[in-house]
């Protein structure tokens, strides 16, 4: 039998057209106007914050507000506005001020009449601090414990704006003034005690300090109480750094000095703080 026809091939069919419809995604909220400016608003208030901080602290790391301004016009007449006793306590203990973080005690045995600078610092000191002025000098003398060192501490009180108090710092930093011994201060020698024989010669560490948050120098200077004369100085940077010897760091005469001017430091600091404000 001849063979049956091949079943006619079916008719090919135009293909579906590709739909513009998404697939079955998660359906998405409707968007509200006022969520979506609520939101802008977080975006920039957030954004305003984070650069406001910033800005906070760049500003901030500047120690010229207000309060600084107040402090250092406050210092300035401190040396007749509060009591002999703010300024130079009748005591001053000193936590781990003493060679080996020993803890020391001195006892004030004279004040100086406040006046200027010409009989209190020698001519070439004199000459250094220029630049800033001498209004007033007040000056009082301690003797230790044991009554084997005495040291005298004063505060000049200067004319200076802080931009020259600034200066006069750096100058005491980069030439290292303050381990010369022709710029030591002088002493305070008090009758009767201690400090009677406590003269130019007997002068044996100190310090001077520029401050520059006020317009005041701090200085000191130390010696033995039983009037011998010293041929060598240390400074008090030097005599108390680690392993100074000789007599003078040894006998503690370098803490001496830097202890009680820290502590008549931090005692005018306070109290230019406490002070009101000048009125204008």
């Amino acid at each position: 039998m001849p063979p049956l026809p091949a079943a006619p091939p079916k008719p090919l069919l135009p293909p579906e057209p590709l739909s513009d419809e998404p697939g079955p995604l998660r359906p998405v909220p409707e968007r509200r106007p006022g969520v979506v400016a609520a939101a802008a608003v977080c975006v920039v208030l957030g954004a305003g914050l984070i650069g406001g901080a910033a800005a906070g602290t760049w500003l901030g790391d500047g120690s010229d507000g207000p309060a600084a301004r107040s402090n250092y016009t406050a210092a300035r007449d401190l040396w007749h506005s509060v009591p002999v006793d703010t300024l130079f306590p009748r005591t001053i203990r000193g936590t781990g001020a003493g060679p080996g973080g020993a803890d020391r005690e001195w006892t004030r045995t004279g004040v100086a009449p406040d006046g200027d600078c010409a009989g209190a610092l020698d001519p070439l000191l004199l000459k250094v601090l220029e630049p800033v002025g001498c209004a007033r000098m007040v000056r009082a003398t301690y003797t230790d414990a044991t009554a084997t060192s005495v040291t005298t501490v004063g505060l000049v009180f200067t004319q200076a704006e802080p931009a020259a108090m600034t200066a006069l710092a750096n100058r005491f930093s980069h030439e290292k003034l303050g381990d010369r011994p022709d710029l030591m201060p002088r002493t305070y020698p008090v009758k009767g005690g201690a400090a009677a024989g406590f003269g130019d010669k007997q002068r044996a560490s100190w310090t001077v300090r520029v401050l520059t948050d006020a317009p005041v120098v701090v200085t000191a200077v130390s010696g033995f109480a039983d009037g011998r004369a010293i041929a060598t100085p240390q400074s008090a940077e030097r005599a108390t750094a680690d392993g100074a010897s000789g007599p003078v760091a040894e006998a503690g005469l370098g803490h001496d000095a830097k202890g009680i001017a820290d502590n008549v430091e931090r005692g005018l600091r306070k109290k230019a703080a406490a002070s009101p404000e000048p009125a204008p």
